[in-house]
């Protein structure tokens, strides 16, 4: 007798398989695990303006890095000027470059976000240590008090940001802050006061969110690092943390625009917010990184329809499956009811189950007829097969005439499956009698509802095609009923009367 076990752990592998590969394409690459799911995403777009004074000009602008946001789409408008994007992940720019400007200039820069959900900034490596800010001589003894007694009430770099912060923004600020604020900006001295004592901090620039607002401007932050993550801070009005619908613009602290050959610069922002398709989102997304190339979404529009209706056959036969191996339903043919399935998803069940009664119906009466003239087998099949196409014909005709739009659909059948079934039910009429042709045909009926039921719910849809693991699952879910030898459920019946009362 043979050892079931790698039979049992060629099962359990394609459940694991087919599970993990399914959670990993929704977590890695997005994709939502039921249809329909919606997300919020940010078109954000940046106008700068400058006055040419006829020389050549040179524009370099920091494009947005932020780990709280994706980028799906992005793209410039500058007629006349030469653009290139630099691929640096920590300084990303664009730089539009001309031999001459003359008179006003505009620059557009456009770009489509969607949220990822990471608030924190996690540290590529440790950062230098800037070297200590030179104060001046004015400053100097101000400076060394303030940082001194803030100092002396932390413990952690962190801690002394925080101290640092609440100092600024206190009712009663120490004479020594406000001296120092009156010849510099909150967040360039609070850069300077942590670099003081070794601590890797910088100025970057964020863009409040807020939908349909127009000639927006960059907020300053100031990022301090600490045990591996940049903290945000606002020494403006105290707050610590990322506020929400922030979008950190600029964090190369460096000059977020920087224009050669031109005067009176600057650059706005408008930006709308707007609501699609999560699963189109994760696409795009995908398409990004270049992980599409393996997919099914890189066929053709037609080869992916086809697909969609393949990619669910499996569903069908696991519910065949499981109705004729553990229930004990009996069916005109194994796997007809899918195909039937298949042709009730163009025709709808109604119009489906009408047809295909008719249909059947009339075609056992013809065959019938054909019977009596003991024709070959091969010939009698060809002319079920033309009778049922004929059928079919008249019957859409008719429907047309009638004004049924539904009944047009009934085209959709497999005509070569019905010509069988029509001649595999003649002769159960003939051997067994119209109760077996009735039970079979029933039962093929039934299943095939269930099958169509199963098949056409969206989330079904959805997941066999976009999460093809799914199908792994499905196998494992057949070959485990494969080794099911008990009594089915129907036949429980027969043995009733042993139960006694």
């Amino acid at each position: 007798m043979h050892s079931k076990k790698p039979f049992y752990i060629l099962v359990a592998l394609l459940f694991i398989v087919g599970i993990a590969s399914s959670i990993y394409r929704g977590i890695e690459h997005k994709v939502p695990f039921l249809p329909g799911k919606q997300v919020q995403s940010w078109g954000v777009e940046a106008k700068i303006s400058f006055q040419g004074t006829g020389e050549p000009a040179e524009v370099s602008f920091a494009l947005p890095n932020d780990p709280a946001f994706e980028i799906l789409v992005e793209n410039a408008s500058s007629p006349g000027f030469g653009l290139s994007i630099t691929d640096d992940p920590e300084n990303k720019r664009a730089d539009w470059s001309i031999r001459s400007a003359t008179g006003r200039q505009v620059l557009y820069y456009k770009v489509t976000l969607i949220p990822t959900g990471i608030t924190r900034i996690k540290a590529i490596g440790t950062p230098e240590v800037t070297n200590a800010y030179i104060w001046p001589a004015t400053e100097k003894v101000a400076a060394e008090q303030a940082i001194e007694e803030v100092w002396a009430k932390s413990a952690t770099n962190l801690s002394f940001a925080q101290q640092l912060n609440k100092a600024f923004n206190a009712e009663e600020r120490s004479q020594n802050i406000e001296l120092l604020l009156s010849s510099n900006s909150t967040s360039t001295l609070f850069v300077h006061m942590l670099n003081s004592k070794g601590i890797p901090a910088q100025v970057v620039s964020g863009l409040n969110l807020e939908d349909q607002r127009r000639r927006q401007q960059l907020v300053s932050f100031v990022e301090v690092y600490d045990d591996g993550e940049w903290h945000l801070f606002n020494p403006k009005d105290g707050t610590q943390g990322r506020p929400e619908n922030l979008l950190l613009w600029d964090r190369s602290g460096k000059s977020t625009l920087d224009v050669i050959g031109g005067i009176n610069s600057q650059v706005t922002f408008s930006m709308l917010q707007d609501t699609r398709s999560a699963l189109a989102t994760s696409l795009d997304v995908m398409n990004n990184k270049g992980a599409l190339d393996f997919s099914l979404y890189q066929l053709p529009l037609e080869e992916q329809s086809l697909f969609k209706g393949i990619l669910l056959i499996p569903i069908g036969v696991l519910m065949v499956v499981f109705l004729r191996v553990l229930v004990g339903l009996k069916t005109s043919g194994t796997f007809m009811p899918v195909l039937i399935a298949l042709a009730f998803i163009q025709t709808t069940l109604l119009t489906g189950l009408i047809g295909f009664i008719l249909i059947v119906a009339c075609g056992l009466m013809i065959r019938s007829y054909l019977s009596q003239l003991n024709l070959l087998l091969i010939s009698r099949i060809s002319a079920v097969i033309i009778v049922v196409i004929g059928i079919i014909g008249v019957f859409t005709l008719l429907s047309y005439k009638f004004g049924l739009s539904e009944g047009l659909t009934i085209t959709y059948f497999p005509m070569i499956i019905l010509a069988w079934t029509i001649e595999r039910m003649s002769i159960l009429w003939e051997e067994e009698g119209p109760k077996e042709v009735v039970l079979q045909g029933g039962g093929s009926l039934f299943v095939a509802t269930l099958a169509y039921l199963a098949m056409s719910a969206p989330w079904i849809q959805h997941w066999v095609f976009n999460f093809l693991g799914i199908h792994l699952v499905i196998l494992a879910i057949v070959l485990l009923m494969g080794q099911y030898t008990g009594y089915r459920l129907f036949e429980l019946k027969r043995f009733k009367p042993l139960a006694g009362e």
